[in-house]
C-alpha cells in the first residue's frame, strides 16, 4: 500500500539541466540484502533463489558487453554451470525487432549465474563471487538491473512555469509495483518486510557504490549530505518496514 514519502531535490551539481528527486525515508532506512540470511525468494517453491529466479535483462548493449567481459574471468571453482554457459550460451533474446530483449538464460528453473545450495564454490550469484574474488564492486560484474536492485532510478522531463524545461532524475526504492502486474504475484519482497530492514548502516552508506554509480560523484556527496541532516531531524518520516524498535542513530 502507498504510504508517506519524503522527497527532496536538488541541482545536479555536474550539471544544472538535472534535479535530483530523492526519496529519504527510504534511502535512510535499514535495508540490507538478506539472500541467504532469512531471505524467502519471490517464489515460494524456490526460496533458495532470492530474486535471481528470472533472467536478468540487460539495460542495453553496454551493459551486455561489460557481463560478457566477465564472463570470461569466472571459473568452474566461481560458477556451477560454467560448462553449460560456456556451450550452450548465457544469453537468450526475446521479441524481435525494436521490441528485442536480452537476458541471462534460465537453467533448471533460475538465472544460470545463480550458484545453487551444495555448490562447493558456495550459492549465490556468480558474478558477485567474482567481484569479491578480485576485490571490486559487484556494479562491474553484474548486470544493471541485479546491482541497481533494489535501488531505482527514472527519468521524466518538466516543464517549468517559463517554459524551460529540465530532465527530473528520480532515485527511490523499487517496489512490488517496479516489477508491473507480476509484481503483485510475488510470494514475498524484501523492501517491505521488516526481515530486511535490520542493516547496520542506512541504505545511502550500504548502497554508497551503487548511489555513485547511479547520480554521480558529486550528487551522491549532496545526497549523503542531505540524508544526515534527515536523520539528524529525528524519526518523524520512517519507511513502514522499519523495526519498531530500531534505534533513530
Amino acid at each position: 500500500m502507498p504510504f508517506p514519502r519524503g522527497w527532496v531535490e536538488f541541482v545536479d551539481p555536474a550539471d544544472e539541466d538535472q534535479v535530483f528527486r530523492c526519496d529519504l525515508p527510504w534511502l535512510t532506512s535499514r535495508w540490507q540484502c538478506i539472500f541467504g540470511a532469512g531471505c524467502q525468494g519471490i517464489y515460494a517453491d524456490r526460496p533458495d533463489d532470492g530474486c535471481c529466479t528470472l533472467g536478468a535483462h540487460f539495460s542495453d548493449a553496454d551493459d551486455e558487453e561489460r557481463v560478457g567481459e566477465a564472463v570470461q574471468d569466472l571459473t568452474p571453482e566461481l560458477w556451477q554451470f560454467h560448462s553449460t554457459g560456456h556451450r550452450k550460451g548465457w544469453v537468450v533474446s526475446e521479441g524481435t525487432g525494436d521490441e528485442e530483449v536480452r537476458r541471462t538464460r534460465v537453467h533448471k528453473g533460475g538465472c544460470i549465474f545463480l550458484n545453487r545450495p551444495g555448490f562447493a564454490g558456495g550459492a549465490g550469484c556468480a558474478l558477485h563471487k567474482l567481484a569479491v574474488e578480485q576485490g571490486r564492486s559487484f556494479v562491474r560484474t553484474k548486470p544493471d538491473v541485479c546491482w541497481q536492485l533494489p535501488i531505482r532510478r527514472s527519468y521524466r522531463h518538466v516543464t517549468r512555469p517559463d517554459d524551460t524545461e529540465y530532465l527530473e532524475i528520480s532515485i527511490g526504492e523499487y517496489e512490488r509495483s517496479g516489477w508491473g502486474a507480476g509484481g503483485h504475484e510475488l510470494d514475498w519482497y524484501c523492501t517491505a518486510n521488516t526481515e530486511a530492514h535490520t542493516g547496520t548502516d542506512p541504505v545511502y552508506l550500504s548502497n554508497a557504490d551503487e548511489l555513485t554509480e547511479l547520480m554521480g560523484a558529486p550528487a551522491y556527496a549532496e545526497l549523503a549530505r542531505l540524508c544526515r541532516e534527515f536523520e539528524s531531524a529525528g524519526p518523524a518520516l520512517r519507511h513502514p518496514a522499519t523495526r519498531a524498535n530500531e534505534s533513530a542513530d
